[in-house]
């Protein structure tokens, strides 16, 4: 061999010595919803990549909603597709860990030192604690909150001074925005939310439950059941309200059509931007909270899918930064999604708040969440289906003057696909 072709040899084992040495591991990443979260991951590849330049993020095509990201995983579990790490609803990832596909966080947490100290405290584990052990950590949570057009608002005769603090207000106030014009809606109550969270809402804030502590019975038949629901045909008999979509209700506001908006904190950003200068938008809490009332933590968790030893430990990191107190710093200033880690709060985000108050409502809410209930079993998504289709003949008008008849017919369907 003459000492060029030796040289040309070295030179080729080399370059293919390097290139495995250093070869990227690529984690596949899935997240719902890219319209919300689309600048919150660009921000945070791009930290995460300068950080860890030796792992590469590939992001998937957006899952359209929670319910969407829970059934392409399951089917993806099946056909060996799945990508590395989730973006799941608080109350999806349930039952991800019910059929063995969500891997357990216990044993990388138990690895690290000093945890709590890096904002992880016990609340936020245990949203996303099953059978005594943590599978997701919580990545954006939010909490329902309205949102109203002041321009809408003052012409009703109302101010900032005296917005509804009860759900007989925001009737009342609906009623008289929506008597300012036939182009006016006086208000959106955005009940087709993922996971009948905003049907969760109202029960909970009256102290009731979905079901039994034994989750063998439903139990959101009783008073604080019928006092929601009815409430709920209010909005549409009283309110002005009228049978949108989830997107054309948000339109309707965003155009500066609609005087209130209920919804997640989750949209306060993206509103802020689409509505610009042609009105000005207020936020305020949830009406007639009880005393022993709650309110759901709605949002989703970070779930790690790969079995490959070798790519969880990248998968760590990576949920590690992006539940960190940077990262949730970004989601926070990208979203208006809540921080679950309290050092976002304390270290990157408290002049944020003050120059951001329509933020900082659901910051108030906090000590009113509680959990997104996740029905058991197999049915899960089936009853979310359920209540949904109930709640639509009240929409529609057909049942609007029947809602005790229509929440006895949702108590039994839903019992019927209760596990035994």
């Amino acid at each position: 061999m003459t000492r060029k072709s030796l040289q040309r040899l070295i030179a080729a084992c080399t370059l293919t010595l390097t290139g495995s040495t250093f070869a990227a591991t690529e984690l596949v990443v899935q997240y719902p919803y890219g319209g919300t979260f689309k600048e919150t991951f660009a921000e945070i590849k791009t930290g995460f990549e300068t950080q860890y330049p030796d792992i590469k993020l590939n992001f998937r095509a957006p899952y359209e909603n929670y319910e969407d990201a829970t059934q392409k995983v399951m089917r993806e579990a099946i056909t060996k597709r799945l990508p590395d790490i989730s973006f799941q609803g608080l109350n999806r990832v349930r039952p991800l860990v019910d059929r063995d596909i969500a891997v357990s966080l216990e044993p990388f947490i138990a690895k690290e030192q000093g945890f709590d100290k890096e904002g992880y405290h016990k609340a936020m584990l245990d949203i996303g604690t099953y059978n005594n052990e943590v599978y997701g950590l919580p990545f954006a949570v939010s909490l329902p909150i309205a949102y109203y057009n002041m321009d809408l608002v003052r012409q009703a005769g109302w101010d900032e001074h005296n917005l509804p603090k009860t759900w007989d207000e925001v009737i009342q106030l609906a009623q008289e925005i929506d008597a300012l014009g036939d182009d006016v809606t006086g208000m959106v109550y955005g009940w087709q939310i993922t996971g009948n969270w905003l049907w969760q809402a109202p029960v909970f804030s009256q102290g009731g439950s979905m079901l039994s502590a034994d989750e063998k019975t439903v139990s959101f038949g009783g008073e604080e059941g019928q006092w929601a629901l009815e409430t709920f045909a209010r909005f549409f008999k009283e309110g002005g309200m009228k049978n949108y979509s989830s997107a054309d209700g948000r339109q309707s506001f965003i155009s500066g059509k609609a005087g209130i908006w209920f919804w997640s904190t989750s949209n306060v950003t993206k509103a802020e931007q689409l509505i610009g200068d042609k009105f000005e938008m207020k936020t305020n809490s949830f009406p007639s909270v009880k005393s022993e009332g709650s309110l759901p933590a709605g949002g989703n968790a970070i779930v790690m899918l790969t079995k490959d030893a070798a790519k969880q430990d990248a998968a760590w990191k990576f949920i590690k930064y992006s539940t960190s107190g940077k990262g949730a710093a970004i989601v926070a200033q990208t979203t208006g999604y809540m921080p679950p880690n309290k050092k976002a709060n304390e270290e990157y985000l408290t002049d944020f708040y003050r120059n951001h108050p329509n933020h900082y409502t659901a910051v108030k809410q906090l000590p009113l969440m509680t959990d997104w209930y996740a029905f058991p079993g197999k049915n899960g998504l089936k009853i979310t289906q359920i209540i949904h289709d109930h709640m639509q003949s009240i929409a529609s008008g057909d049942r609007v003057n029947e809602s005790g008849a229509v929440l006895n017919d949702m108590v039994t369907d839903v019992q019927k696909y209760l596990p035994r």
